[in-house]
């Protein structure tokens, strides 16, 4: 593995540290806690994304002129880096801002990437992403929502589950059945929806964390303009997987996330007693916390090494693959080692809810049962069957 930092990409980290010093305050990393129950928390981080877009620091991969820097591999890595180490709130828009604003810039008109792009990254507009649906979660090809030709228009109707932020959105990339009769995989497209259109029903799904981040949409003749279609009609699965594979390269540098959890839980443990005793003093936990510390590193290892397959053209999809299993698998480690010292404590309340929103870490973003059976095709060279 071929990988190290030029001076020119340091320089990059240094200017961003200088500047997260100078802007980034208490009470914006406060408020991403807040960001699924309170109102005030979420626009305050609305406020702190429109402020790191106008300083070139919301998007640096994005070209210059949708607002970015055209920042190469290694700027986008160091620039993840020190945004996670310094506790910077995922952006609003986490998952428009990975995963569609690269399809929209990849398939979309002209007039598509200077509208909806600027006021995407600033959190201006909110959007959500119509994939799931109650009998097609993984399998993503299974979606039966409908969307029929009328003219100038296409007519939807059909349900979608877990959206992401989808009662707060503006805007939605929406996948779509357009063709009935073609191979499941040949027969969707994606419309760019505008949430504010008659017929779409949006119910927040309140978790059990109490926070409500989801929501299920239903869609009763919802009429589309033919001119919201984001690519090729019935071209939607190609724009589907560049949407996927950009989430799974950005699940590969969350290692700096597990290091920041990790060093959080030592320093709450740092008062903890059990029988009178220094937790930090027990082999068993210093053990747990050990193996914990080991596999961070191998997350960050595995990580490192997908990049390099990006910077030499490498297959970098399989680690990437791998590394997100790792990832999900230590952040539930991390939630179950912290409930299990001071979880049911009053001071240990965030990892308790840590405890209960870590079980979407093996689902989000492509489940580990997925992630295996790409690991096993791509790493190991296994038949699909």
């Amino acid at each position: 593995m071929d990988f190290s930092y030029p001076p020119e990409v340091e320089q990059v980290r240094k200017e961003l540290r200088a500047w997260l010093a100078e802007n980034l305050t208490d009470e914006v990393i406060a408020a991403n806690r807040g960001r699924g129950k309170d109102e005030a928390a979420f626009q305050t981080l609305r406020a702190w994304n429109a402020t790191m877009a106008d300083a070139g620091w919301a998007a640096v991969s994005w070209p210059q002129e949708y607002g970015g820097r055209g920042a190469g591999v290694l700027e986008q890595l160091v620039c993840a880096e020190e945004t996670t180490r310094a506790r910077v709130p995922v952006h609003l828009n986490v998952i428009g801002m990975n995963n569609i604003a690269p399809a929209i810039m990849q398939y979309g008109t002209e007039v598509q990437k200077r509208t909806l792009l600027p006021r995407m990254m600033r959190a201006d507009d909110i959007w959500c992403q119509g994939m799931s649906e109650p009998e097609a979660g993984s399998d993503l090809a299974s979606l039966r929502t409908r969307a029929v030709r009328d003219g100038d228009h296409f007519v939807v109707n059909g349900q979608k589950i877990w959206t992401s932020l989808g009662h707060r959105a503006q805007w939605c990339q929406l996948y779509v059945r357009t063709d009935p009769e073609a191979p499941k995989h040949k027969g969707i497209s994606c419309l760019i929806l505008d949430m504010s259109l008659p017929g779409i029903e949006v119910r927040p799904l309140v978790t059990m964390s109490g926070e409500a981040d989801f929501a299920e949409v239903f869609f009763n003749d919802v009429r589309v303009p033919t001119n919201a279609l984001l690519g090729p009609e019935n071209g939607g699965w190609a724009i589907a997987t560049t949407t996927l594979s950009h989430e799974r390269a950005g699940a590969a540098r969350l290692y700096t996330e597990m290091q920041n959890r990790l060093q959080e839980l030592v320093t709450d443990l740092a008062d903890v007693k059990i029988d009178n005793r220094p937790v930090l003093e027990d082999p068993a936990t210093l053990r747990r916390l050990g193996e914990i510390a080991v596999r961070i590193k191998y997350l960050e290892v595995l990580c490192q090494r997908s990049i390099s397959a990006i910077l030499h053209g490498g297959d970098a999809y399989g680690t990437a693959s791998i590394a997100k299993t790792i990832w999900g698998e230590v952040g539930q480690d991390i939630a179950a080692l912290a409930f299990d010292l001071i979880g049911m404590d009053p001071a240990g309340r965030r990892w308790a809810d840590y405890r209960l929103t870590s079980r979407s870490l093996t689902i989000a973003g492509g489940t580990t049962q997925i992630n295996k059976n790409i690991t096993a095709q791509r790493i190991l060279g296994l038949p699909r069957s």
